[in-house]
């Protein structure tokens, strides 16, 4: 028992847990001041070498963990779309991980139900649904736009789906530029390569509304059901927003379930100045939020909405009387009975202590910062002698590429070349994309400590990097 007892000692953990704090508030104001690089980049041979032959323990272990991680807090990140989070989050990471409530049933996680039911009402109300929508938070995403999928075709079947499985050549509708969550979750429910019907993005990288109808027709000539469409607010390559609007009227001509994948871009419903651009939300049977992308919440936490609340209820009808009795109402704190999760965390309260701390505004805040940022940057390349944007971006998410005279493929693979070579020095984290066959530099803005000035500076290093390869190519 002398392990046991030393992994529970309290003094132990409480000095320890001083340390800690005292180092990630360090590496907090070093990061936000640029004084550590954003990322300390190993192949990933030598990072598996190097942990294989590690041999510390304790602080010294969560230290070079950090050490060797992406350092999201420092204003040259602006890779992936995870947010930088508010670091009073991550102490209610360390109580709810030392509470440990599970959410399957309400006397597990009485608390966080709770607030989880306060955080879908606010939502409801922001997305301007009635009273008789409902949601609930899941784990990331994906898993978010599959549980609404599972109830939409629950929905829209003749059939008792869940009971009797797939009679039918069910189909999504979706755009090209969607994230690929949509096409992982329509394989999972066995619709597979042809039950996920493409739909042509615009000259802006947003669906094709002209081609709803023909795309349509052509499924029921293969006999196929569609049974939902789902619109991207915003895609992940370019941020673009669907015509939300459009979509609606088209499903609602169809009898579709009208989903809406908001995961990066469905927060700017908290920001008067962009919430335009989540136009038509409103008429959407299903809406999916991600909290660890706008919201300043560690991950994972997505809130997935449904306009009608006995929609949340129907995609598992499994019994588990051990779990629950059979109520008369909709027993909305019994979470198992609505999520693919059983043992689910309390990541509402990780939300809600953010709210409690800083209000609702504090998501306004950040969403208008990285916003208006990314737009100030996007005029400072359409100005630019020597880059080019693929569109204006909408969000914080922008594209970009040199001006070049170089054939397709030799500018792309300069581009790549770029973007690796940064991360290799580690001063930026950006990613690259594919838009018609180009390579992009992509940027998302997620740290609303991220101005101007360290954009110029990443222009500024591209073109020496750019200088670089052209010459060594010449030599």
């Amino acid at each position: 028992m002398e392990k046991i007892k030393q992994a529970y000692n309290t003094e132990d953990f409480r000095e320890k847990g001083h340390e800690m704090v005292d180092f990630i508030a360090d590496f907090l104001q070093d990061s936000l001041e640029e004084k550590n690089k954003v990322i300390q980049y190993k192949k990933p041979e030598n990072q598996l070498e190097y942990w294989k032959n590690y041999n510390k323990n304790g602080i010294d272990f969560l230290k070079d963990v950090t050490e060797n991680s992406i350092h999201l807090h420092n204003p040259k990140y602006i890779g992936h779309q995870v947010s930088a989070i508010a670091p009073f989050s991550a102490i209610t990471s360390m109580l709810t991980s030392t509470l440990n409530n599970g959410m399957a049933i309400y006397e597990m996680g009485s608390t966080a139900t709770a607030l989880e039911k306060i955080i879908a009402e606010k939502f409801a109300e922001k997305l301007n649904f009635s009273k008789n929508a409902d949601g609930f938070l899941t784990s990331g995403g994906t898993l978010a736009s599959l549980t609404a999928l599972l109830a939409a075709r629950q929905e829209k079947s003749e059939k008792d789906v869940w009971k009797n499985g797939n009679s039918e050549n069910y189909a999504i509708m979706v755009s090209e530029q969607a994230h690929y969550c949509i096409d992982r979750a329509a394989r999972i429910m066995g619709l597979g390569e042809q039950g996920i019907i493409k739909i042509p993005s615009n000259e802006k990288f947003e669906m094709d509304i002209s081609c709803l109808e023909n795309e349509f027709q052509k499924a029921q000539e293969k006999n196929l059901k569609v049974i939902a469409i789902v619109g991207s607010a915003c895609s992940t390559s370019t941020g673009s927003y669907d015509d939300l609007h459009a979509i609606s009227t088209f499903a609602k001509e169809k009898n579709i379930w009208f989903h809406i994948d908001g995961a990066h871009g469905g927060a700017v419903v908290f920001s008067e100045k962009y919430k335009h651009l989540l136009d038509g939300v409103e008429k959407a049977d299903s809406v999916i939020i991600d909290l660890h992308k706008m919201m300043m919440t560690p991950a994972l936490a997505t809130i997935v909405m449904f306009k009608n609340k006995k929609h949340s209820y129907q995609t598992f009808h499994q019994k588990a009387q051990y779990l629950w009795e059979k109520h008369e109402d909709e027993d909305w704190f019994n979470l198992a009975k609505r999520t693919f999760e059983c043992t689910k965390y309390m990541m509402s309260v990780k939300f809600m202590s953010i709210v409690q701390e800083y209000g609702y505004e504090v998501f306004e805040e950040f969403i208008d910062k990285t916003h208006d940022t990314t737009l100030e940057f996007a005029k400072l390349i359409e100005k630019h002698p020597n880059f080019e944007l693929p569109v204006t971006p909408k969000s914080n998410i922008l594209c970009f590429k040199l001006i070049s005279d170089l054939d397709i493929q030799e500018q792309n693979n300069i581009h790549s070349k770029i973007r690796q070579k940064l991360i290799e020095n580690g001063d930026f984290y950006i990613v690259q994309t594919t838009l018609n066959g180009k390579v992009y530099l992509r940027l998302t803005l997620m740290n609303p400590f991220t101005e101007l000035k360290h954009l110029e500076i990443l222009l500024e290093d591209i073109l020496k990097l750019e200088n670089t390869f052209k010459t060594e190519k010449a030599h």
